[in-house]
């Protein structure tokens, strides 16, 4: 919904394959024991069903989990926030959630930067499965979420945001960042209005 100050949008066409990007939702976001987790059971139940409807179409899905293999890699964001330290390879922190079911052939990518696409080689895995859009949720909504939907839109996809599987510590900061990515670069739409406009693609 507009507010003030706010420029009018056009619409932007969906494509006709889409992937869907799912954002951190590894145990080290996911968990309420981890210090970078919330209460995000909704949300992980949320992205699941939208998982559901991805494998039943036959669509690629993809999921970005934060792992440091060093100490080096991406030294100012971890001085920043020295709580992501603990996202190491040997940890259960950075295996995504089992409630989301990976399968065999599905894409784990490891970042070590807010957005899904930087360093990861997302991008040229898109264009591989003629993917022609995106739909994008995880956590955190202000976070890697908003960085991987600017990225996006930055290799010109087509992209939906699914409020309902974004989750974020802060609720004005998921509120506002909301609304800034539907004024600026993707279009939100809530999951039930979501999985019908995906059953409704050819």
């Amino acid at each position: 919904m507009l507010q003030p100050g706010d420029l009018a949008t056009g619409t932007v066409p969906f494509g006709h394959r889409p992937a869907l990007i799912v954002v951190d939702m590894s145990y080290g976001f996911t968990s309420v024991e981890s210090p970078l987790g919330g209460a995000f059971d909704s949300q992980v139940d949320a992205m699941a069903q939208l998982a559901s409807c991805f494998r039943q179409r036959g669509w690629p899905i993809y999921f970005s989990t934060v792992v440091y293999h060093d100490e080096h890699t991406s030294s100012v964001f971890r001085q920043h926030l020295p709580v992501l330290n603990m996202l190491r390879p040997d940890t259960h922190w950075v295996q995504i959630d089992q409630r989301l079911a990976v399968q065999p052939h599905e894409v784990i990518v490891e970042k070590t930067v807010p957005s899904a696409f930087f360093n990861t080689g997302l991008a040229e895995l898109l264009a591989a499965a003629a993917v022609d859009s995106v739909v994008i949720g995880g956590l955190t909504t202000s976070g890697c979420v908003r960085a991987t939907v600017v990225d996006a839109l930055q290799y010109n996809f087509p992209t939906w945001v699914i409020p309902e599987t974004c989750g974020e510590r802060n609720l004005q900061a998921h509120a506002a960042n909301l609304h800034d990515m539907a004024a600026k670069y993707a279009e939100v739409v809530a999951l039930p209005q979501a999985l019908a406009r995906l059953a409704a693609l050819k």
